[in-house]
């Protein structure tokens, strides 16, 4: 039976009444009613569309936005062991040398699709992924960045504290490509301005994008000289790229096929650790 405009339906035969859908709300706007789980219907605007009740049922009774439980992935024993985990996150890197064969769009697509999972404030889902697939476009970008920074150079325009993209651009006179390593893909995460928390919101899907990334044998780097220059001195790029005048852009990342291969984790130390007993 279906309930709500939620469109959560609960099949009855599944359903063992444990109840854990209404525990785990977090805004509690489930009941049981008083044998199977109802929204509450003066709570109902308040659902911020987490599909906890969905994935806390044990049996796969429930259902919210139409969503079938059949098409969730089980997390017993599918989830990676801590040691990969472990491994994952000390061995990636930040590459900066790329092959120039580009990624295929449904792995792009997987990509994106597995990091719109990432968490965000107040289960905030209007996170924007600007991507560049297409590798004229990219070079497009790349030579049009690099002459808007000319052009700042040459007017002595370049904003206080950047003035160190002369040498940049010196050296992609030189053929040398520091701003986009020659990478063939760019994304652009983005956020509304007026959302909860823009900017924690990007960076958080950017990690969890570098992560996904690494895991399927791709190579990515944390952007900041892109960031500066295609905000700072070309502030109208992002316009052209398609991002809304309402949305703060969070950070920039390249990636594609590593032309370059590490063996193993580095070594950093101990983390700095402050432990607080009152």
């Amino acid at each position: 039976m279906e309930l709500s405009m939620l469109q959560l339906s609960v099949d009855q035969e599944k359903c063992i009444q444990c109840g854990e859908c209404v525990r785990d709300c977090p805004y509690g706007i489930i009941q049981l009613a008083p044998e199977f789980p109802e929204v509450v219907p003066e709570k109902e605007a308040q659902c911020i569309r987490c599909q906890h009740c969905l994935a806390v049922c044990n049996t796969g009774a429930l259902s919210i936005f139409g969503k079938d439980p059949e098409n969730s992935t089980l997390l017993e024993g599918n989830m990676p062991s801590a040691e990969q985990m472990e491994t994952l996150i000390k061995g990636r890197r930040s590459v900066r040398f790329y092959t120039t064969e580009p990624i295929a769009t449904e792995t792009i697509d997987r990509l994106l699709d597995t990091v719109a999972h990432c968490p965000t404030g107040v289960n905030n889902r209007q996170l924007l992924f600007t991507v560049v697939e297409d590798q004229e476009t990219m070079d497009k970008i790349r030579t049009e960045t690099m002459e808007g920074i000319r052009k700042a150079v040459n007017g002595i325009t370049l904003p206080r504290g950047l003035e160190f993209f002369e040498a940049i651009l010196g050296a992609w006179d030189k053929g040398n490509d520091i701003i986009f390593r020659g990478a063939p893909h760019l994304l652009v995460v983005s956020s509304p301005k007026d959302g909860p928390s823009p900017e924690p919101d990007t960076l958080i899907a950017l990690s969890y994008f570098e992560l996904m990334a690494c895991s399927l044998g791709f190579g990515a780097v944390w952007d900041g000289l892109a960031k500066w220059a295609l905000t700072s001195i070309l502030p109208g790029m992002t316009k052209k790229l398609g991002i809304p005048d309402s949305h703060l852009v969070g950070y920039m990342m390249v990636f594609g096929k590593p032309a370059i291969k590490y063996h193993r984790t580095v070594q950093r130390g101990d983390a700095q650790v402050n432990r607080v007993v009152w």
